[in-house]
């Protein structure tokens, strides 16, 4: 069996609009293996967001192969894709996307209850364990507003991981962060990966992409692996 998590063989996307076609990203190849930290950076519009959104089934390519975690991403189904999407990724947004009505346990508890292979008797153990990765056991019935901005990210890590995904995919996670509050969301990103699990952050801070094993960076839609001088130099 592979040991890549994620690959991608000539991926290509385009959207159409009315002054033409905009080729997002183009024949993109990328292999992220088991236990890698992985940087792609790039600045606003360069299609890494949309390369991500691809990355975590949440969007598919025009052409091109998408293999997770050994499934064929175009040979599924929606429901396939749905299963696969949370049992296998965990999604940290920059801008956290807690639900405001409910407590830091109820938001974590929710991709439980769209996971078929997790039984509700789990829920509670479950919770317990990834608040107390994330330093906030203390914070579970605290509602997202009652929360800094950094704790929020810690939480949103935890929903992350709830699931025992086999990759992290971090969209900017630094990104609505001071800077006290960004290296403590690197430093537990750091740990989880020293812990064995997969890592890929999208970044435009190459202080971010500094903290992870290699980089990509991605410029028009194009993504090139980059080498020790390039990185040392963006950094």
């Amino acid at each position: 069996m592979s040991k890549a998590v994620i690959k991608l063989t000539d991926l290509n996307k385009s959207f159409s609009h009315r002054a033409g076609n905009n080729h997002v990203l183009k024949q993109i190849n990328l292999q992220v293996d088991v236990g890698e930290m992985v940087a792609i950076l790039g600045q606003s519009g360069s299609g890494k967001s949309t390369l991500l959104s691809i990355l975590g089934l949440l969007d598919v390519a025009d052409s091109g192969c998408y293999y997770l975690c050994n499934h064929d991403v175009k040979s599924l189904s929606a429901y396939q894709l749905s299963q696969l999407r949370n049992q296998h990724v965990g999604w940290v947004f920059q801008n956290f996307n807690l639900i405001a009505d409910m407590t830091v346990s109820e938001n974590l508890m929710v991709p439980l209850r769209f996971n078929d292979a997790i039984k509700a008797s789990e829920y509670a153990n479950r919770v317990a364990d990834v608040l107390s990765k994330v330093g906030l056991s203390d914070r579970c019935s605290f509602y997202p507003d009652e929360l800094s901005g950094g704790q929020q990210q810690r939480v949103a890590i935890a929903r992350a991981l709830i699931c025992q995904p086999d990759i992290l995919l971090c969209d900017e996670p630094t990104g609505n962060l001071d800077s006290t509050n960004s290296r403590k969301v690197m430093d537990l990103l750091c740990d989880l990966h020293k812990e064995g699990r997969t890592v890929l952050i999208i970044t435009h801070d190459s202080t971010v992409a500094a903290c992870c094993q290699k980089a990509y960076s991605m410029v028009d839609g194009k993504l090139q692996l980059m080498s020790e001088q390039e990185f040392k130099y963006a950094v």
